[in-house]
């Protein structure tokens, strides 16, 4: 039987770019033998509603044709769901695809979707003051949440390079920001922090191994405490984020728990590279909870 697959579009990954590729991935897909519909809503609460409503017809897979932002819309609608997500990464940033080993390259990734092989993953919920949302990737708060909300604004450059001017840009103003972090309810850390990050998969903003470790079916969050430190040590350590080492820093803390607590004053939280809210935040993970194809 062919599979029937419900490919979510956004219109505006890659500034647009990305739309010259889905006529050769959606032919790609139906030569492989599969029924494809497409489905792009006007803004981001609208594609969330088809996508809920198309996810209660059950197709044999739900698509995520884009980046991380249109791939964490995706996971709030079949997270719970036996409706498995595909993933054809062709955004800005795809952290998400490549910590679950799908191929950079949308035509290969075509070809997994078609293969309909299915891993479970975990997702995490996070709670705060304005709601609650599931994330796949990274959440953030302090200067890497301000330097995600400043990229967002930036038109120029692309991938990585928007982020490293928006750090550039950032440091210029960002001071540490005192941090409350309750792990499963028992253990507490107090102190000053330039970022914490809570990690389901190890990476975000296009290759930033911020939680190196992270594993998406362990049932773990990674949390990544980087405490107090001058600007010039900051530029020092934080090139080794794109290897991971700066984990072994003296001011960083890393830490796993199911359960995370976060408090700080006002600061902004993203996850999967959206505006979720500001602080403070809870993250609860849910070991596999996700149904992925791979």
């Amino acid at each position: 039987m062919s599979p029937r697959l419900a490919l979510l579009v956004n219109p505006a990954a890659r500034g647009g770019r990305a739309l010259r590729l889905l006529e050769p991935v959606v032919r790609r897909l139906r030569m492989g033998g599969a029924e494809v519909s497409v489905i792009a809503g006007v803004d981001a609460a609208d594609a969330l509603e088809r996508a809920c409503a198309c996810v209660a017809e059950r197709p044999d897979a739900l698509v995520a044709f884009g980046g991380d932002g249109l791939v964490h819309l995706a996971v709030q609608a079949v997270t719970g769901t036996d409706v498995p997500l595909g993933i054809i990464p062709v955004g800005t940033g795809n952290d998400v695809a490549a910590a679950l080993g799908v191929p950079g390259d949308p035509m290969a990734a075509a070809r997994t979707v078609l293969r309909m092989k299915i891993r479970p993953v975990d997702v995490a919920r996070a709670v705060t003051g304005q709601g609650e949302e599931l994330f796949a990737s990274v959440l953030c708060c302090g200067f890497d949440a301000r330097v995600n909300e400043r990229a967002n604004r930036l038109t120029w450059p692309s991938g990585r390079a928007r982020y490293l001017r928006a750090v550039v840009e950032e440091l210029r103003a960002f001071r540490p920001v005192p941090f409350r972090v309750t792990l499963d309810g028992e253990e507490v850390l107090e102190r000053d922090a330039v970022l914490v990050a809570v990690g389901n998969t190890r990476s975000y903003g296009g290759g930033m191994r911020v939680c190196p470790d992270a594993r998406p079916d362990d049932g773990l969050l990674d949390v990544v405490v980087a405490g107090a430190m001058g600007v010039g040590e900051f530029l020092r350590v934080f090139p080794g984020v794109y290897r991971g080492t700066h984990v072994t820093h003296p001011s960083v803390t890393v830490r796993r728990a199911r359960h995370v607590r976060l408090e700080a004053a006002g600061v902004p939280v993203y996850a999967d590279g959206e505006r979720l809210g500001s602080g403070p935040v809870t993250c609860t993970a849910l070991p596999g909870r996700l149904q992925v194809i791979v």
